[in-house]
């Protein structure tokens, strides 16, 4: 039902409309409409997106349900054995299907290949974002909060959730 491709350069524009229908269902009701665009931007300009894979090096996967695009992931491989889940999100009519559970699982799954020893995944998450409930069912565990400044006088207000894999 679900498959999985890595994605490349030429995906940023295919990553930047899967954002383009995800972000506003998911922060509509949690940022004011001007953030929400400025994030947008920022995070998902088919540019910025580039950027993030080519001097970045964050790992981009595409996630289908059936031959449909449903939903991205991107990894960020930071120091001392950890990584960082910048972003997985699934379309609004794929949550509760199992998709976000696979997204997870796939993820890794493709560290331990990359990764045989014990690692850290750490991944931010809205304070106001119902997906919080849903990291702690997979394992997560909230270890921090943080206020990080984007720009344009907005702020992410996130809890930073993280779990071990041995």
């Amino acid at each position: 039902m679900f498959s999985i491709q890595t994605a490349d350069k030429n995906d940023r524009f295919l990553i930047h409309q899967l954002a383009s229908r995800i972000w506003p269902h998911t922060y509509g009701a949690i940022l004011p409409q001007e953030q929400l665009n400025y994030m947008l931007e920022m995070m998902y300009a088919p540019e910025n997106i580039l950027h993030q894979m080519v001097e970045l090096h964050h790992q981009y996967f595409i996630f289908y349900s059936g031959d449909q695009p449903a939903g991205y992931l991107s990894i960020e491989t930071m120091e001392n054995n950890s990584y960082i889940f910048q972003k997985i999100y699934a379309l609004p009519e794929m949550q509760g299907t199992g998709l976000g559970r696979y997204m997870i699982e796939q993820g890794i799954s493709f560290l331990k290949k990359n990764h045989p020893t014990p690692f850290t995944i750490s991944l931010y998450v809205n304070r106001e974002n119902k997906a919080v409930g849903f990291y702690k069912h997979m394992g997560f565990e909230i270890i921090d909060t943080r206020d990080h400044h984007i720009g344009n006088n907005y702020y992410m207000n996130d809890y930073i959730m993280a779990m071990h894999i041995d």
